[in-house]
């Protein structure tokens, strides 16, 4: 057994609609260890953001196998999935996925509060995220106050809040002009070069080159898979 961060064996995902199946995942081998920075490309409808929420627990395999720290995650129940991707797992979302009526403090803090942890350890984190993503001085803010790569710039700092063992980003840049992408995938870079593993959904070739490696998806399977020269 290797001491993968995330590992999938033969993982399967069929969708059942009005007596359709459609094969969203045909049997994935995926490893993904701890400090990489991995890239999953291809075409639209290729079952890219179908493989990122297995990944991230959001949904679960038809069959074969996924281990999360060396942990199977098979037979966990809803609490414990919940707590697992509390803990664990970081989401930046193409839609960032902020809370309108909360600042950009309340944002990043949320997913602390679900943890029962001390108001000054809340703060010092919070504050600490903020900084990493140099949104510290709009901590007050409303996220509708804000552009849409300084909204992309507090998504991070909640994902990366908790200090998770994996970063989960399903086109992170999807919403954003080529400066505001380019500058998130830059913060993307420097979170991996302090020791960050992140696994990122693009169909945007310029950035997928970014990552040590990039997985290419076709018709839910794996067709190519590579490193990357950097």
């Amino acid at each position: 057994m290797s001491d993968a961060l995330l590992r999938m064996e033969g993982v399967t995902k069929v969708f059942y609609t009005d007596e359709v199946e459609t094969h969203a995942l045909s049997g994935i081998h995926l490893e993904i260890n701890q400090g990489e920075y991995v890239s999953i490309a291809g075409p639209s409808g290729c079952g890219k953001s179908t493989l990122l929420s297995i990944l991230g627990l959001l949904d679960s395999p038809s069959d074969g196998a996924y281990a999360l720290n060396g942990k199977p995650v098979q037979g966990l129940n809803l609490a414990e999935r919940a707590r697992i991707r509390n803990r664990e797992i970081g989401f930046i979302f193409q839609s960032f996925n902020l809370i309108g009526d909360l600042t950009v403090y309340e944002n990043v803090e949320l997913p602390l509060t679900y943890r029962g942890m001390s108001s000054a350890e809340r703060k010092k984190r919070v504050n600490a995220a903020l900084e990493k993503v140099n949104m510290a001085h709009r901590a007050k803010h409303l996220p509708s106050q804000l552009s849409g790569g300084q909204q992309q710039r507090v998504a991070v700092a909640r994902a990366i809040v908790g200090e998770p063992l994996i970063l989960l980003a399903d086109e992170p840049t999807g919403n954003l002009d080529s400066t505001n992408g380019e500058a998130v995938m830059e913060l993307l870079r420097e979170l991996h070069r302090g020791g960050a593993t992140i696994c990122m959904v693009t169909h945007d070739h310029r950035f997928a080159k970014h990552a040590d490696r990039s997985i290419h998806l076709f018709d839910g399977r794996v067709v190519e898979e590579g490193q990357n020269e950097q």
